[in-house]
Formats: structure tokens, C-alpha cells, sequence
């Protein structure tokens, strides 16, 4: 017993050692990058601007691959199952990082079991928008308008649970008006509101901020507690009489659980390092995303009080997926 104690403890240093060296030389191969989500969306755009810079530090290939479906599962499902390596990481959004763990009735992954955090990429909040000829001018408007006609007003999301739709949700059990939720597959949402087959939205800024400099649409409030820098002359519902309104989206990196720390860590600093870059953060924050860039802990604590919130929102809106 001894003996075996006392070659534990000798073993102990050698095996940091090489832990620590796996870390350092690594990666030694190209690095694959799985986004949950189509290509061209919020998601896509940060993974595909963060993992370029990461692919020229790190001298190594860094592929992007979408994998959409089922709210985002299909994709981090993917990431769950690969090695845990560091060589496949995941970008998901809110969605299947947080919101699905309640909104669906049976998930094949567990966030917190089954994923390593890296880092919290960016926030994101939703904007709420409407067609330039819309006679809805303001967030008072369109609920005197939901008021007067309940029912009749509709609005588009990206997907049953996702935080487009969940803001519309957390509006009509706010401000106590019915309005009627019509779900798409990805960003085509924008079409319909753009053509006013839709009354209003609320839709991330980077997937509209275009069409609002544009004046092709016109924003009337964010979906986060305080005003985005991406567009600082839009209030923050908040300040509209919704004390509390806070359903931002957010995008994060993940990698599958045992992934060897050290080499989380690396990714992580790696990642917050390019967020950091005065050049990438300001071109996130004119495409509508606010960098962050914190640690596994922070971002793990993060996920884990996302879950609990919007759990709750999840149960009050009704809303299931089988």
C-alpha cells in the first residue's frame, strides 16, 4: 500500500508535465469549429470571425461546419460525441446551450454533464423591428394595438424556443396581449417582414442591422437590460415601461466534456485575446454583437443561471417541442 501511495505521488509531477506539454504544443493539426446553426446566421458570422484570427495564432486550419437542426441539437449532439481532444469545438447560441434543456421533452445531451465551457463569445441582443410603412410607430403603438385586436397581430422567429420567439413571448406576458407567433427555419423570418406578411419582430441585430441603416426597417426597442453599443440611439425596453425585459441572445464556445483542462484553457485566453483585438472588437460591434471573452468558470456559471432563467420564461410562454 505504501509502495503504491508512494509511486502515485512520484507519478503525479510527470503526469502535469506532460499535461502541461500536451497543452502547449497543441494544436498540432487543424482544428474543426461546428456551428449549430446555418450558415450566414448570427452564429456562423462570430464563429467564422473569431476562428479566422484563431486559425492565423494558432498556424493550424480552423474549419467551420454547420450542422443545423432541431433548435441547434443536431449540431452540439455532434460536438458531445466527438473526442474530447480539443480538435472539435462547438459555437452554439443561447438556444441549445440553455433554452432547450426546458423547452424540449427529451434532448440527447445534457449542457452541463455533457459540455466543457471555453468562453462566452459575444451578447447579442434582439431588436425589435417593423416594415418602414407599418403603421406601428412604437412599442406603445403595438400594444395598443395587440390590445385592441388580440390575436390578430403576428410576429416571426427563428424557431419554436428560440430567443426571437421567447422575446415575443415575455412581451405578451408583460404587457398582457395576445399576439400570434409564426416560426421559421433560420434567419428567412426577415423576408416576410420586409414583404409585411408579418407585423413585427424581434430578430438579433447583426441579422438586421443592415436593413435598419438601410431604413428598410425601423427599430423601436432591444431586448437586453441596457442599450447595445451596436445601436446606442435604440432604447432598451426597460426604459419603455418593462422593467426586467432581458431576452438577449449570446454566443459561446463549447468543447466536449474531458476535454483536458489545460487545453480548454488555452482555447479559451486564445479566443479572448481575438475578442479583445481592438480591429475584431469593433468590427463585431458594428455587425450588432457586443465581445465578452470570460473564463470556463465565469462562462460555466453563466450557463448555469441561463438554464434556471429561462426555464422559467420556457414554462409561463407554454411553449414544448416534442
Amino acid at each position: 500500500m505504501m509502495t503504491t501511495r508512494r509511486n502515485l505521488l512520484l507519478a503525479a509531477p510527470t503526469l502535469a508535465l506532460a499535461t502541461r506539454a500536451r497543452a502547449a504544443s497543441w494544436p498540432e493539426r487543424p482544428v474543426r469549429i461546428v456551428v449549430s446553426f446555418t450558415a450566414g446566421g448570427t452564429t456562423d458570422i462570430i464563429a467564422r470571425l473569431v476562428g479566422n484570427v484563431l486559425s492565423e495564432n494558432w498556424r493550424q486550419p480552423v474549419v467551420i461546419e454547420n450542422r443545423p437542426g432541431a433548435g441547434g441539437n443536431i449540431g452540439t449532439e455532434h460536438v458531445v460525441r466527438s473526442a474530447p481532444d480539443g480538435y472539435t469545438l462547438l459555437v452554439g447560441s443561447v438556444g441549445p446551450l440553455a433554452v432547450n434543456q426546458s423547452l424540449y421533452k427529451s434532448i440527447p445531451y445534457d449542457t452541463r454533464r455533457d459540455l466543457a465551457a471555453v468562453t462566452l463569445l459575444a451578447g447579442v441582443p434582439n431588436i425589435l423591428v417593423v416594415a418602414p410603412e407599418s403603421p406601428v410607430r412604437s412599442v406603445a403603438d403595438l400594444v395598443a394595438m395587440a390590445k385592441e385586436k388580440p390575436g390578430t397581430l403576428t410576429y416571426g422567429s427563428t424557431g419554436v424556443g428560440t430567443s426571437s420567439h421567447l422575446s415575443g413571448a415575455l412581451l405578451d406576458q408583460m404587457a398582457g396581449i395576445k399576439t400570434t407567433h409564426v416560426p421559421y427555419r433560420g434567419a428567412v423570418a426577415v423576408n416576410d417582414l420586409l414583404s409585411r406578411r408579418l407585423d413585427f419582430m424581434f430578430a438579433t441585430i447583426p441579422s438586421v442591422i443592415e436593413q435598419i441603416r438601410a431604413g428598410k426597417l425601423r427599430a423601436m426597442a432591444v431586448s437586453s437590460l441596457q442599450r447595445s453599443r451596436s445601436a446606442p440611439d435604440v432604447p432598451a425596453m426597460a426604459e419603455l415601461g418593462f422593467p426586467g425585459f432581458d431576452a438577449s441572445s449570446w454566443f459561446g464556445m463549447a468543447a466536449p466534456a474531458n476535454t483536458p483542462p489545460e487545453i480548454v484553457a488555452k482555447i479559451s485566453k486564445d479566443a479572448a485575446a481575438v475578442l479583445r483585438r481592438p480591429d475584431i472588437e469593433k468590427q463585431m460591434v458594428e455587425q450588432g454583437a457586443d465581445p465578452v471573452g470570460n473564463t470556463p468558470a465565469e462562462f460555466s456559471a453563466f450557463i448555469d443561471a441561463e438554464i434556471k432563467r429561462w426555464a422559467e420564461v420556457v414554462r409561463l410562454s407554454g411553449a414544448t417541442v416534442e
